[in-house]
């Protein structure tokens, strides 16, 4: 057997590549959209991709089950649990629906689904046999039902769907998985989960790649709870803490439900001198990124730029600052050249954003404007601000800014309604750089935004 874990560390999400050398085939898990690494690894290694699944319908990142089917000709399977609300929609009529205890075979390797509800109600994970070696599960790809050192979070389907208190109903469900499915395996199996640590599925995740179902029965938080058997206990801790819902969730949702436009081969970006750019900008038929570190932004940036420095978090910061369902507005980004460029595109359509076609390598003739910034020793005599914390609920209940109102920078541009109509917009969050992305977006959505110089760090300080 061969197993393979794809990680991003834009979004802390992990995929799989699991193939029997035998046969020659392999199945992908949790891909992301972007699939040329999957093909690619594919191919160093002499294998064919039949087979493509997904452990439930995600949140967090945009799936490219359908993508990498629709290149290899692979099946797809997509869970058939949960109910009539959490099907899997049209764009899986091709799929083969999957229920507690089908099998996916290649050659020697078989995959069993276990419907481990509780992060959501369709959610399976597979437990994986090499048949070559064993007549057992050896592993277990847990998606996000079980992290390293934590589980899923079920108040997803609350915080960024739009639902009514089903994450009491969700935490009780994981209680349960972890009883009946999870702690009844053999210590040895090892536990294989879609996210690591920096990933909003949970609170607690560790950056520890893999776990054993053993480990984590003697040292996870959640076990003394399944020791003693006090589900209450372990719903309140569960729901405790919680890091805020992207806003870009519900849209991730709703498209990984009803399955993700298929992207094909994409065409080559093309080059805009800075010129070109500029015009663009103005008459409305593009958006640019200014991807330079923050500080070089705040010197001067174009009118109306979007704030991504990357291309190592764009698709997770791209996520608060453009909405592809509200504009269909086409983007160009500035890179060094055309491989980064690419990569940036990459990196977006990860979250559904689609509409990169081109790029520029320089801001030369570009006209530029300072950002306009509040030193934390002034904020006591502006009285024409409004002072807003674009960090987490936590980290805002942890020390604020006193007068500060908090949204995060994950929901700013969706609760427009919350901001103030007059006076300006001050944004701070821990140093520096939450902030700056946040009041672009601000910016170009038509406010006057300042940022606190040094942000909450600085005004801590003195």
């Amino acid at each position: 057997m061969l197993l393979e874990r794809i990680f991003d560390t834009d979004l802390a999400h992990a995929s799989y590549v699991i193939a029997c050398q035998a046969s020659g085939e392999a199945i992908v898990v949790d891909p992301r959209r972007d699939i040329a690494v999957y093909r690619d690894f594919a191919d160093r290694h002499g294998l064919t991709i039949t087979a493509v699944t997904e452990t439930h319908i995600h949140a967090d990142y945009l799936s490219g089950t359908r993508e990498l089917a629709a290149a290899t000709g692979a099946t797809m399977y997509v869970s058939d649990e949960g109910g009539p609300d959490w099907s899997y929609g049209a764009g899986f009529d091709d799929a083969v629906r999957l229920h507690d205890g089908d099998e996916i075979a290649l050659g020697n390797i078989t995959l069993r689904a276990s419907h481990t509800p509780g992060h959501t109600p369709e959610h399976l994970s597979f437990l994986v046999t090499d048949g070559a070696q064993a007549d057992a599960p050896g592993f277990m790809l847990t998606g996000d039902f079980v992290f390293v050192g934590d589980t899923g979070r079920p108040d997803l389907l609350d915080e960024a769907v739009g639902g009514s208190d089903t994450r009491f109903a969700g935490a009780r469900d994981l209680f349960a998985s972890l009883r009946d499915r999870l702690l009844t395996l053999p210590d040895y199996v090892q536990i294989l989960p879609a996210h690591g640590a920096g990933s909003a599925c949970g609170k607690a995740l560790g950056s520890v790649p893999t776990t054993t179902v053993g480990y984590e029965r003697a040292f996870a938080w959640w076990s003394p709870f399944l020791q003693s058997g006090d589900e209450q206990g372990f719903v309140d801790e569960l729901l405790s803490g919680q890091p805020d819902a992207h806003a870009y969730f519900a849209r991730m949702k709703t498209e990984n439900r009803e399955g993700p436009s298929l992207l094909g081969e994409l065409a080559e970006l093309e080059e805009f001198d800075a010129g070109r750019v500029q015009e663009r900008i103005e008459d409305g038929s593009a958006a640019f990124i200014d991807t330079r570190p923050t500080a070089d932004v705040r010197a001067g940036t174009p009118a109306g730029a979007l704030h991504i420095p990357g291309p190592g978090k764009s698709a997770s910061f791209g996520a608060w600052v453009f909405d592809p369902a509200a504009e269909s507005t086409p983007i160009v980004v500035l890179a060094d050249d055309a491989e980064q460029a690419a990569e940036f595109r990459d990196h977006l359509i990860r979250v559904g954003i689609d509409t990169v076609t081109g790029y520029a390598t320089s801001l030369n003739g570009m006209e530029l404007h300072p950002v306009e910034l509040v030193a934390p020793a002034n904020l006591a005599d502006a009285a024409d601000i409004r002072l807003l914390d674009v960090r987490s609920k936590i980290e805002h209940a942890g020390g604020h800014i006193p007068g500060a109102t908090q949204l995060s920078g994950g929901r700013a541009l969706w609760e427009l309604d919350r901001l103030p109509s007059e006076g300006r917009i001050v944004t701070y969050c821990q140093s520096g750089t939450r902030s700056a992305i946040t009041a672009s977006a601000l910016r170009r959505a038509g406010y006057r935004v300042a940022e606190l110089a040094g942000s909450y760090d600085a005004w801590r300080s003195l």
